[in-house]
């Protein structure tokens, strides 16, 4: 394994474009839709919260747009932080990824991946144990299985990955669109569910910002790209336009699902359904409906999956390549060109947490607030490089430069609340996570005895 080379630029637009809508489109679309009706009250407020929701997504996608086209390296916020707060909060940014909210966003997603094909009869076996008496269902090692085959793919290079990615980004935004013409041309849909009101929502200004919390965790992941930026051909360009149109595409079928649903349940009935995408079906196009959402669902949670693997394994290279993390995680595979090092221990780390009969959800949830932590921190730096002497502008300067990105690290600062309001054990648990990095580096840069890599 090479220490020292870098990672190839391989991705070109249309790669890049599929690694931000491909990440973003999980199951999240096929299920909040139920959540943001029991909390809006209102399709007008819940298109609202769409809207709102997308556009703070898009003024964080700017924002990361301006700073991964000023520093195209691997790493994304890690390589930012660093650049702008120092070693020690590049590394932490690095620890919160790498030892949590990356293996648990695999474990989580490949357990949704199976719990979906667990409707199929077929599969059905996968909701129960192995053995009697053992704490382990089926579902955990099928699980495993596709975390590691989605890293067996990463391993053998991100050609083949991002390739994937494009391929079945396509696939999976077809079936999104197959399953909205079956809803509106069903003939079982009615136009006054849009006018109709749900009695006993939570309403107001408390009910629109549960709803619009929720359409930011179906956003949530336009950022992985930077994450890779490393491996993006000509990122003063790529990265920008594919970070835009991404979010733009993925807004775009996210409001058009909802329509396509409420289109076809009341209000009542979409809160009341705990995958409304799959009741919608249900009703316009019978059983072989239903089956197409659950498939789509799996689908749409495999390529996730992969973006998820894509841009975790990168991070810790990243800082191994400066010399604040162990240096074998900045291996490079001679044949490959992948960061297979990086891959297998993020791999491990994921099984150790699927193997876990519990609890990978919980470690999800703590993460959460890591995670908008992150973000808040990551775009204040734009600020930072904005206002520093010497700084050499970025390529890409975003539009609307201050509010865009101040309005975005308010609406981080917000969720940070809610987050700490309603899972208080969780975040300051993520707290405690993110602080017990700060030994480690501590550690680490004691034993040090290499010089880092100059960028």
């Amino acid at each position: 394994m090479n220490q020292d080379q870098p990672l190839p630029r391989v991705l070109g637009v249309s790669q890049a474009t599929a690694v931000v809508v491909g990440t973003i489109i999980g199951s999240g679309i096929f299920l909040v839709p139920r959540e943001m009706m029991q909390a809006a009250g209102s399709a007008g407020l819940v298109y609202l919260a769409w809207i709102a929701g997308g556009l703070l997504s898009l003024f964080g996608a700017l924002t990361y747009a301006e700073l991964g086209a000023a520093r195209p390296q691997a790493g994304g916020e890690y390589a930012y932080l660093r650049d702008a707060y120092g070693d020690l909060a590049g590394f932490l940014n690095m620890w919160t990824w790498f030892a949590v909210a990356k293996p648990a966003s695999i474990a989580s997603v490949t357990i949704g991946i199976t719990r979906v094909l667990g409707t199929f009869p077929a599969l059905d076996f996968l909701n129960r144990p192995i053995a009697h008496g053992l704490p382990l269902l089926w579902a955990q090692p099928a699980a495993i299985g596709f975390a590691w085959l989605v890293t067996g793919l990463n391993y053998l290079g991100i050609e083949k990955a991002a390739n994937f990615q494009l391929v079945f980004t396509w696939l999976k935004g077809l079936l999104v669109l197959v399953i909205v013409g079956f809803c509106l041309s069903g003939g079982h849909g009615d136009t006054a569910n849009f006018h109709t009101l749900l009695p006993g929502a939570t309403g107001g200004f408390t009910g629109f910002m549960i709803a619009l919390t929720a359409t930011l965790w179906a956003y949530d992941g336009w950022n992985d790209l930077n994450m890779a930026a490393g491996e993006v051909k000509n990122p003063q360009r790529t990265l920008p336009l594919a970070l835009i149109l991404g979010l733009l595409i993925v807004a775009f079928l996210y409001m058009l699902t909802n329509a396509a649903i409420l289109y076809v349940l009341p209000p009542a009935d979409m809160a009341a359904s705990p995958r409304p995408a799959v009741e919608a079906m249900l009703r316009s196009a019978g059983p072989v409906g239903a089956g197409l959402v659950s498939a789509a669902m799996a689908l749409s949670m495999l390529v996730t999956l992969n973006g998820t693997v894509l841009s975790g394994a990168r991070i810790p290279y990243a800082a191994a390549r400066d010399g604040l993390f162990f240096r074998r995680m900045a291996a490079v595979h001679p044949r490959f060109h992948s960061p297979a090092n990086s891959l297998i221990v993020q791999g491990l780390l994921a099984t150790a947490l699927l193997l876990l009969s519990a609890g990978f959800q919980a470690l999800f949830e703590l993460a959460i607030f890591a995670e908008w932590l992150i973000y808040l921190l990551a775009a204040s730096t734009v600020f930072v490089f904005r206002r520093r002497p010497g700084e050499p502008p970025s390529p890409y300067r975003m539009p609307g430069y201050p509010v865009v990105p101040a309005l975005f690290v308010l609406a981080a600062g917000a969720v940070l609340v809610y987050t700490y309001a309603t899972n208080f054990l969780h975040s300051l648990a993520g707290t405690a996570l993110i602080l017990a990095g700060v030994p480690l580096y501590w550690w680490i840069r004691k034993g040090q005895r290499h010089p880092p890599v100059i960028h």
